[in-house]
């Protein structure tokens, strides 16, 4: 008893069948394996222009001012517009075939940022990139929805979201390596072969999602799986969800609920709070202090990184197994808002600051948990769900497209005073929609367990009860 409780707290509810027990094992390592490997190239694609700009790029190209906060704006505006097309896509081309192509085509586009010679030309490059990745983060979360329960959404969802910090922090640690060994060979700054090698790297993965990825189960025709397996991949969904035709009735659905309301305002918001890492704030403090070396540059915010994946597994796990997801947020909340008084407190010492940008890395556990709790909320409509995720991520986005430029501007470097106003406010703003979420959902189901209980009480009252049942009718 106590082993299966163990058991369910790491790994989500156990399994009611070996035949069960068998699929999970087989997607966990099929479906997981590719996302996680293609969601660690996307993330060490976006990292490594943070790395790249502190470590020789902004010299070389010569960019001023707000340059690298443009980049990350125009790879943003990349993101929204392809995202919406990219689902829609899913719903054409097997995932199978949409996946590694996108992941082939910001491969190439990856080479093509080693040899720019300007910032315009990385610019161009960076909006296309921000396109063909756009793909990845909500396309995965529909396959995941696709393939898993609600149940065990939560901790797939964490794996995954940590597979994407775990190219942060793999790339502060790869461009310390290239810089010290490559930089300068074939006449290519060290920088540029930092996506040399992001490219080589993500080639051979989006060659081993042709190979492996088993689209969704209506489709599937994956080799390692049995007939009897495709068959029960769906059934077992099938009765968790109600299944509408696609329709214009989706759009009344969503837009006459809370859902798509409150979910996408949550994440719009609480996504904010990532600026820390998304922007490399530590970095650029780092930097802009001087007395420290490339190197030390590109390592030392692999910390904020490392503890953004402890935190992510670590909330995961909890609220898979306690279906509680509001406690991760106000976690997350309290860490930021103490990490941004500690910034703005510009006296105190250097090591108070190391420990407030690594502490700030607590932000990330938000991302898996809220999109879990999303999924959890919308789980009797998978239409609806997929909308609801898209929009969440879109909403962010759009956010992200002027917020770095507006309160985290290059040319603020090292303090980021108004940076760390926002997030104070940010956290403030989150902790209030997140209890209009958990308050709206409770009352969901309180009005949901009431209906029922009113349709039982009818359905006793329409019954004859086993008196009038046994009673002799009446001769006329």
């Amino acid at each position: 008893m106590r082993w299966q409780t163990v058991r369910q707290f790491l790994w989500g509810e156990i399994p009611s069948s070996n035949l069960e027990r068998r699929l999970l094992l087989k997607l966990d390592w099929f479906i997981l394996s590719y996302c996680c490997l293609m969601y660690f190239t996307n993330y060490l694609d976006r990292a490594n222009v943070n790395n790249a700009y502190v470590s020789g790029m902004k010299q070389e190209l010569n960019m001023q001012g707000n340059d690298f906060n443009k980049i990350n704006t125009i790879f943003t505006c990349g993101y929204i517009v392809g995202m919406i097309p990219n689902n829609l896509m899913l719903q054409v081309v097997p995932p199978r075939l949409w996946f590694p192509s996108m992941q082939i085509v910001w491969g190439v586009l990856t080479f093509c940022s080693s040899s720019v010679h300007n910032v315009q030309q990385l610019y161009a490059i960076r909006f296309f990139q921000g396109i063909s990745e756009a793909s990845t983060f909500v396309g995965t979360h529909y396959i995941l929805g696709s393939w898993y329960k609600p149940g065990e959404l939560g901790k797939r969802s964490g794996i995954f979201t940590s597979s994407g910090l775990a190219g942060t922090l793999f790339s502060g640690v790869l461009q310390a390596a290239v810089y010290q060994h490559l930089g300068g060979v074939g006449g290519r700054s060290g920088w540029r072969w930092l996506f040399i090698m992001d490219g080589v790297i993500t080639l051979p993965i989006a060659l081993y999602g042709f190979l492996i990825f088993p689209d969704v189960p209506s489709t599937t025709k994956a080799f390692y799986l049995s007939e009897e397996e495709r068959a029960f991949s769906q059934d077992r969904l099938d009765s968790d969800v109600v299944h509408h035709r696609l329709s214009w009735d989706l759009a009344k659905r969503v837009l006459s609920r809370w859902r798509w309301y409150g979910c996408s305002l949550l994440f719009a918001i609480s996504g904010e709070t990532e600026s820390f890492g998304s922007n490399n704030l530590m970095g650029q403090w780092l930097s802009a202090m001087g007395g420290y070396t490339v190197e030390q540059v590109d390592y030392y915010p692999s910390g904020v990184t490392a503890f953004g994946i402890a935190s992510t597994l670590v909330c995961a796990t909890w609220t898979d197994y306690t279906r509680a997801r509001w406690p991760v947020l106000v976690y997350m909340c309290f860490c930021c808002t103490v990490a941004a008084f500690c910034i703005l407190a510009w006296s105190s010492p250097t090591g108070l600051k190391f420990f407030a940008y690594y502490f700030a890395g607590a932000s990330y556990a938000g991302q898996a948990t809220t999109f879990a709790w999303a999924n959890q909320i919308c789980a009797d409509d998978y239409q609806e769900r997929a909308v609801v995720l898209a929009s969440m991520n879109m909403w962010n986005n759009a956010v992200n497209a002027w917020w770095p430029l507006l309160f985290y501007p290059a040319t603020d470097a090292p303090r980021f005073k108004k940076g760390m106003i926002a997030m104070i406010c940010t956290c403030a703003a989150t902790l209030g929609v997140t209890w209009l979420v958990w308050y709206l959902e409770r009352r969901e189901q309180r009005l949901a367990n009431r209906k029922a209980m009113e349709h039982v009480d009818q359905m006793r009252e329409d019954s004859p009860s086993p008196v009038e049942k046994d009673k002799p009718l009446k001769d006329e």
